[in-house]
């Protein structure tokens, strides 16, 4: 829960408005590591958005005195410290954050629990998933919210907007430009003023028979931001879109996207998973409600997990994947998962 202040009269918001409606002035967002269950108390009656009973709802105190309340499966005593887990296995690891009114709590929450610390020199690689020529409310591609608040959180660090670069590329007969363009993502690349590139017009290296494009090789932290939905596999499958078109075309024809996944995996670099499961399309296209963002080192594992809390059956790409070597941190799959 993040809380939003007034600097001039000191008002608190539990929500993000642009300014405060008394003195006109930008809210400062106040950030808390850990808090104290203050009270708690036990739910035995499902709803909607809380389909698995019982469940624990817990009143925390953070350290600069702000109230909120947060759902658990685990039952705490008064005056425990609430606080985000580090994982022991980054390379393994899955931490589910409940998004409440903006994308940027869960962001920072995921990278606080994975000790990401970025240098303000360092080049940035985004790839969001951008598939279909579609409107954003269609939750076809990564979202333009989704995407604004990644950059905002970057900045941040210090980074410069010249040093961040959003990139895709279009698989159909549809140019890339024309897709960025519907899906707003590129007004959110303007509005911060961070660069485009179409990797179809960039050189590729091969490796191992699969020919990767050279930008991702220069980044010092690649992101992949896929959207997540109930049709596809999108952690591992926007991966795709950083090889070269004919090859991957190729790759398809004589063998399935699992085979091509493990091989392309190989031959990556480390990149870091943020997956938006906000609005998420099930099988028929209609969007349902989540509320989720999701983080890893290992796409196959996020998507394993987003398929474990969406109850839907697995797709081959992630059956090899076992719930019982997979840390999950932040929330539970039985805190979050949701029957649609």
């Amino acid at each position: 829960m993040s809380f939003f202040i007034c600097p001039n009269c000191k008002r608190v918001w539990g929500y993000k408005i642009e300014k405060c409606p008394f003195c006109f002035v930008e809210l400062k967002r106040e950030k808390w590591k850990k808090a104290k269950v203050r009270c708690l108390g036990q739910t035995t009656v499902p709803s909607l958005f809380h389909q698995k009973v019982p469940y624990y709802v817990l009143i925390l105190e953070t350290e600069n005195g702000r109230k909120f309340l947060q759902k658990s499966a685990k039952n705490y005593k008064i005056d425990e410290i609430f606080e985000i887990e580090k994982p022991k296995n980054n390379e393994e690891a899955v931490v589910i954050w409940r998004k409440k009114y903006d994308f940027f709590e869960p962001i920072e929450k995921i990278f606080e629990a994975f000790e990401i610390n970025l240098k303000p020199d360092q080049k940035i690689l985004i790839l969001p998933t951008i598939k279909k020529d579609s409107h954003p409310h269609s939750r076809e591609n990564t979202s333009p919210e989704f995407l604004e608040s990644v950059l905002e959180f970057l900045f941040e660090f210090g980074i410069k907007p010249e040093n961040i670069t959003v990139l895709t590329q279009a698989f159909d007969d549809i140019p890339i430009i024309e897709k960025i363009k519907k899906s707003h993502l590129l007004k959110v690349c303007e509005k911060k003023k961070v660069n485009f590139f179409d990797i179809a017009q960039g050189k590729f290296l091969e490796k191992d028979g699969i020919k990767i494009s050279e930008k991702v090789f220069e980044g010092d932290f690649v992101l992949n931001l896929p959207i997540l939905n109930m049709k596809e596999a999108r952690s591992c499958e926007n991966l795709f879109f950083i090889m070269e078109k004919k090859n991957f075309e190729m790759l398809e024809y004589f063998s399935n996207k699992k085979e091509i996944f493990e091989k392309l995996k190989k031959n990556l670099p480390k990149i870091f998973t943020l997956a938006e499961a906000d609005h998420i399309q099930n099988e028929r296209g209609i969007n349902f409600y989540l509320n989720l963002v999701l983080g890893s080192f290992n796409p196959k594992n996020l998507d394993f997990v987003f398929y474990k809390i969406v109850k839907r059956n697995l797709l081959e790409i992630v059956k090899d994947v076992e719930l019982e070597k997979i840390e999950i941190l932040g929330r539970k799959i039985e805190e979050v998962e949701f029957f649609i």
